[in-house]
């Protein structure tokens, strides 16, 4: 079984240290828009998950240009790091949800900027019109570009609960269209939603082997303040794991990914001041220390090889 470096998973960081030379620190920006889950067209609520930011609670201040998010973004990583090249990341609510002409004005202004080595969208699957697409792929020839897509869950049940707004076809066509145009697809994936079983988890793990991604974001369930989610979970709390439940969670599903897969993140974080439930998620250090410590154990990975390719030997 190959390995990629001391975690011995395919990492965000071994990735981009193969492939640029050097480390690139994320700048988290706000485009200014919203999303149409927010703005009547598909509903007016918003994910159920989803906090008013638009889960881009750590983007940049919509206020201002992007010039001026990226110049502060910079000054912030500066305070930890020493890092000089970036990834320009679209994070807040839906980054292609606008007329291209907006689009084209943004995006151009952080690709622009020289120490900005990669364009990173987040989007929804279902606003990614023959323009947009077009558009991406003209960005694509200046500097690389990611397009993340926010799938979550393949079981309909999940979705509907969630109010994901969009069906699996046309999260299967999105991938194959931005497939076809040459730029890099990571796939959001939430994990323990309410109902969902390890055996359903691992289902949208096999789906998501089969299509075209370059890479996958898993990210637990966090349920933050003045969202739906929040009046659900206090009316019907439901099971979320504790830190060592979750880490064995995350060396099944991993173990299954088909291994060229880069894995960007394997949980994510809420704002300290927002999260109601896992708490243990906000304790940064820890969390990041013990994925570290699990997956390097000999234990976890000695003699295995991926079952992800037995499932797909198996199915094809």
């Amino acid at each position: 079984m190959k390995h990629w470096g001391e975690k011995r998973y395919y990492s965000l960081d071994y990735y981009i240290k193969e492939t640029f030379g050097e480390k690139l620190y994320k700048l988290s920006l706000d485009g200014g828009m919203t999303c149409p889950n927010r703005d009547g067209t598909l509903g007016n609520r918003g994910c159920i998950f989803c906090s008013v930011g638009g889960s881009g609670d750590f983007a940049g201040d919509r206020n201002i240009s992007i010039k001026e998010q990226l110049e502060q973004g910079r000054q912030l990583v500066k305070r930890k790091h020493k890092g000089s090249s970036y990834i320009a990341y679209f994070q807040a609510y839906t980054n292609t949800y606008a007329p291209v002409s907006y689009l084209e004005k943004i995006f151009m202004e952080a690709i622009e900027e020289p120490d900005v080595k990669v364009l990173s969208i987040a989007t929804r699957p279902d606003c990614l019109s023959s323009d947009i697409l077009d558009l991406l792929s003209r960005l694509n020839q200046i500097k690389p570009v990611w397009v993340e897509l926010g799938l979550q869950t393949i079981h309909p049940e999940s979705a509907k609960f969630i109010r994901r707004g969009y069906d699996l076809d046309v999260f299967e066509k999105s991938v194959y269209d931005l497939k076809k145009i040459g730029v890099s697809i990571i796939v959001h994936t939430i994990l323990c939603l309410p109902n969902e079983t390890e055996k359903e988890m691992l289902e949208t793990i096999y789906y998501l082997n089969k299509l075209p991604i370059n890479g996958i974001k898993l990210q637990l369930l966090h349920i933050l303040k003045n969202t739906d989610l929040a009046d659900y979970y206090g009316d019907k709390p439901f099971f979320l794991p504790n830190l060592e439940e979750y880490l064995e969670l995350l060396g099944k599903l991993v173990s299954h990914l088909r291994p060229d897969i880069v894995i960007h993140r394997l949980t994510g974080d809420g704002p300290k001041s927002l999260l109601i439930a896992p708490l243990w998620t906000s304790n940064k250090r820890l969390v990041l220390n013990s994925m570290q410590k699990y997956f390097k154990d000999a234990d976890i990975w000695q003699g295995k090889e991926y079952l992800c390719q037995k499932h797909l030997h198996s199915t094809n």
